[in-house]
């Protein structure tokens, strides 16, 4: 029998827009599940209704609560509707990425196959703050169903900055996991921003995302590693996260960026080690 999922998925959008890639990735969730999505933008209610055919409910108001104030106002209204116990994982999922490039029931079942209580996409590995990546986490009832999780949700606050939130959620969400003494895993284990910076590894793994801030990082010097993965996925979805980074980041830039010329890949890596032997040294 299919696993009942519930996808808690929170948005972000600085242009107040649904674009492409959100559509594709929560079209193939909805394959997999049911989706409650909030979104922590003021979108206008005519282009939020090109997701709600995806949704049980979708809802996008500025909340200034980052992806964990989305994720605890998803859980609010499951918790009002009384649909919890009708789910067999629970996941807390965001669109800090573009995809999937690949099909993503197969890296749900790699993930709840595990057969620990919690489970993310990525574990990030730090010697000092080892924690669950919170952009793509799923749970089993022994976690979603107990008063302690409905507590940190309910407890979630507006927090100054993105690092606060990351302290005090990210990283709290994985310490309150090891407090109660559930296990927890993940397929892929990445240290510090290596999720971001190898995306060719990654993509060749079977990683089916990549990280919308591969992007923008090391002065373009990763755009031929995202290509590759472009090109190594679903062409459905490469369309879409090919649509929505022009919109953000314009024709120009993705042009530029997706280069495949040596010369210009080279003069990128050579300007990003320069910037980090004046920042770090040597």
């Amino acid at each position: 029998m299919k696993p009942k999922r519930l996808f808690l998925f929170a948005g972000y959008s600085a242009k107040k827009k649904i674009n492409d890639a959100l559509i594709y990735m929560l079209k193939q969730l909805k394959k997999c599940g049911d989706i409650i999505l909030i979104v922590d933008s003021d979108i206008p209610a005519k282009e939020l209704s090109l997701v709600k055919k995806f949704t049980i409910y979708a809802h996008a108001k500025r909340h200034g609560e980052y992806d964990f104030g989305s994720y605890k106002r998803a859980y609010q209204y499951a918790k009002g509707k009384k649909i919890l116990n009708n789910y067999d994982f629970l996941y807390m999922v965001n669109d800090s990425v573009y995809g999937p490039l690949l099909p993503i029931e197969k890296a749900l079942k790699s993930m709840e196959s595990q057969g620990t209580d919690a489970f993310a996409m990525v574990y990030n590995n730090h010697p000092k703050k080892p924690h669950l990546g919170a952009w793509f986490i799923g749970m089993r009832p022994t976690i979603f169903l107990t008063q302690w999780y409905e507590e940190f949700m309910l407890n979630i606050t507006h927090q100054e900055s993105k690092g606060d939130v990351i302290k005090k959620y990210e990283h709290g969400f994985t310490n309150m996991l090891f407090q109660h003494k559930t296990s927890y895993d993940a397929p892929y284990y990445a240290i510090g921003r290596r999720i971001y910076n190898n995306v060719r590894k990654f993509s060749n793994s079977g990683m089916p995302f990549i990280k919308k801030l591969a992007f923008t990082r090391h002065y373009g010097r990763l755009g031929r590693q995202i290509l590759y993965a472009l090109n190594h996925g679903n062409k459905e979805a490469k369309k879409a996260i090919l649509s929505a980074a022009r919109e953000e980041y314009g024709e120009e830039y993705v042009q530029w960026l997706l280069t495949k010329n040596p010369l210009k890949i080279l003069t990128r890596t050579i300007k990003y080690f320069i910037h980090k032997l004046h920042v770090g040294g040597i």
